[in-house]
């Protein structure tokens, strides 16, 4: 079994928002390949929904914690190193330019606290993600993160503009077609096509 894992709040409000954008992926990529609608369970505090591609039993997870205690919704199934590389977890990244996305493995969380919280929970790094940036970028392709708390949070937390649809669906496209490869290749030959 492997377990895709899609980062983000919980509730209404947080659809669309940049913040979202693994976890609204997962829904999308659950959609695409006619997986189960997500149900909630209360005793892991996530939805799932289950599939297969090809042959590989795939469970999808939106944990139901807030960003920040992610992880608590991974303790049940993620219950050693080996468990570990059967998890794949698609996320949001401010280090990163909108419009691009990067598959991880083995590294820290580079300060992003549901990734920690995954960390935290399952004790070890050594796990494949997607990271999808979502810091404006210049029009000479030079990144222009956020400065200051308030504009972080009023930038993570914002809702993607009609200018940006193109790109947030070709980005779904992408991400959804690295999940697909993941499953079925393993992340190495994801890392090596996809990067």
């Amino acid at each position: 079994m492997k377990f895709i894992v899609g980062l983000g709040n919980p509730s209404d409000e947080y659809v669309g928002t940049r913040h979202n954008i693994g976890r609204d992926i997962v829904v999308s990529f659950g959609r695409k390949f006619d997986f189960s609608e997500f149900e909630y369970n209360k005793k892991i505090c996530a939805s799932i929904s289950e599939g297969k591609i090809g042959k590989e039993k795939v469970m999808l997870i939106l944990p139901d914690t807030y960003m920040n205690k992610s992880g608590l919704s991974l303790k049940k199934f993620i219950t050693s190193k080996k468990k570990a590389l059967d998890l794949v977890v698609v996320h949001d990244d401010l280090d990163m330019g909108f419009g691009t996305q990067k598959i991880v493995f083995n590294r820290s969380s580079g300060g992003h606290r549901g990734v920690e919280s995954v960390i935290k929970s399952i004790k070890t790094t050594e796990f494949p993600r997607i990271k999808i940036g979502i810091s404006p970028v210049t029009a000479s392709g030079k990144i222009k993160k956020p400065k200051g708390d308030r504009d972080v949070v009023k930038h993570v937390l914002g809702k993607f503009g009609k200018r940006d649809s193109d790109l947030v669906k070709k980005i779904n496209k992408k991400t959804i077609d690295s999940l697909e490869s993941i499953v079925s290749e393993g992340y190495v030959l994801a890392m090596n096509h996809f990067n």
